[in-house]
């Protein structure tokens, strides 16, 4: 097995070697060292998105381990959200499709698909324990035949402006003291992408939108979202978190001085950063 590569998780971590540089993770580690270290691990190959990479690329081989065993001498974990970073820190910025050409597209597919694998281990019907479908990237009960798809949830979140050029930054009860990003949130049942971002600013903000806009779009497996980024224009409604959760939220111009931001890497900061025009270089912790 030496040459072969493989990824190795661990809760929200990729175990890479101490001797691994944050930028060589893309490719993978050495499947005859993970061997080694951890005593032949059950992988899984991950099939590439779409029929035709299929052919051409081969599985992505990955493990997920188990989340609370200690890893062995001389093996570390990274974080996979500060991948993101690193890489948006040498340009690559989503929605841009060299993301994806850099290798960060096959991590984030095999990272989203492993979890999805150990969560849908059981069948949700009957009970019993989940097969691999032969023929697509599905779970397959034995028992009684229901399929389960990789789980995907579609989440907007959006940068509002007004007229005057301001935008509206949001502090999220979930997030450390600070930090401020834009309002997100899951789309419902039945509903457009573009009717979860009237609903998300009025239940969350108290204000209504006109002119909403695409802009991009970028694979969030933290489980398993899928985040689609809009702009918006404030159209009404006096400003007012709603306590639950959002705590805080504020108008800032690009002259102000800015609350702490997402960590580059994220849809969020994409956004916040191309509003900011390029001509400002922000930096996080």
């Amino acid at each position: 097995m030496a040459g072969t590569k493989v990824y190795l998780f661990q809760g929200d971590d990729l175990v890479i070697p101490e001797s691994m540089g944050d930028d060589e993770v893309l490719g993978g580690v050495d499947r005859y060292a993970a061997d080694s270290a951890f005593g032949k691990p059950e992988y899984y190959a991950v099939p590439p998105a779409g029929v035709s990479e299929r052919f051409a690329e081969g599985p992505l081989t990955a493990c997920l381990l188990g989340g609370g065993a200690p890893l062995p001498p001389l093996w570390r974990r990274l974080p996979v959200r500060r991948i993101l970073s690193f890489l948006a820190a040498d340009g690559e910025l989503p929605g841009s499709g060299s993301v994806n050409s850099r290798g960060s597209g096959q991590l984030l597919r095999a990272y989203h698909i492993l979890q999805w694998r150990n969560d849908s281990a059981y069948c949700g019907s009957c009970g019993e324990k989940n097969g691999d479908s032969p023929d697509e990237l599905a779970r397959l009960c034995p028992r009684c035949g229901r399929i389960e798809y990789p789980r995907i949830a579609p989440a907007v979140i959006i940068l509002v402006t007004d007229d005057v050029g301001r935008a509206l930054l949001a502090h999220n009860r979930k997030f450390k003291d600070d930090l401020y990003s834009l309002i997100a949130g899951f789309a419902e049942a039945g509903e457009s992408l573009e009717a979860a971002v009237r609903r998300e600013l009025k239940e969350e903000a108290a204000i209504e939108v006109t002119d909403i806009r695409y802009v991009t779009s970028q694979s969030w497996p933290f489980p398993n979202s899928l985040m689609a980024g809009f702009t918006a224009r404030y159209a009404g409604g006096e400003l007012k978190p709603d306590g639950v959760e959002i705590l805080d939220a504020r108008w800032f111009t690009r002259e102000s001085a800015l609350p702490e931001l997402p960590a580059p890497g994220s849809v969020s900061r994409y956004i916040i950063d191309r509003w900011l025009g390029a001509s400002r270089i922000l930096t996080a912790d």
